[in-house]
């Protein structure tokens, strides 16, 4: 397990650093897909496979869904329909492919061979969760949901307004 618990991790520390130099908006997305992914590895060869499913539900799921909402309302117009037509092209999805291949892999090897993971002690269940979420941490949990709705309501704005030309006289 410690070769799937590294090269997990090599795939998240890689596929973030593609995320942040990306200049495109969908492709920095594609990557933090596949990170988000490979972390949910880690956790589940870690022993938490409760937490690498809320892993996938939540973050990979539900906030990719918001991040792409938010790109789609910011309504970039001619650039965002040129910019669809390059998401056909091979070469854009094969970085994302690869990295996602290799952790599906992996992910099928821990599944075959039925130890969920060998550096956790206990597997953490839901409970656990719960009492972490809504106990120690219940500050930064609140505080993360209230940065998050800030932005959204700052790409709403952003994406509200539409611009005029101003008349020629």
């Amino acid at each position: 397990m410690t070769i799937v618990f590294y090269v997990a991790g090599a795939v998240a520390v890689v596929s973030t650093a593609l995320m942040i130099t990306r200049l495109h908006a969908v492709h920095a997305l594609l990557y933090l897909i596949v990170s988000l992914l490979a972390v949910s590895v880690v956790f589940y060869a870690l022993g938490a496979p409760f937490i690498a499913a809320l892993e996938v539900i939540i973050y990979a799921g539900a906030i990719m869904v918001l991040f792409v909402f938010v790109v789609m309302l910011l309504n970039l117009g001619e650039e965002a329909a040129r910019a669809e037509r390059a998401l056909l092209k091979p070469s854009m999805w094969i970085g994302p492919l690869i990295l996602a291949g290799i952790l599906s892999a992996e992910f099928v090897y821990l599944l075959a061979s039925g130890s969920g993971g060998s550096y956790g002690t206990s597997i953490i269940g839901p409970r656990g969760v719960g009492a972490s979420l809504f106990g120690p941490y219940l500050i930064g949990v609140e505080l993360a949901s209230m940065l998050l709705l800030g932005g959204l309501v700052g790409a709403y704005h952003l994406g509200w307004g539409k611009t005029q030309k101003p008349e020629v006289r």
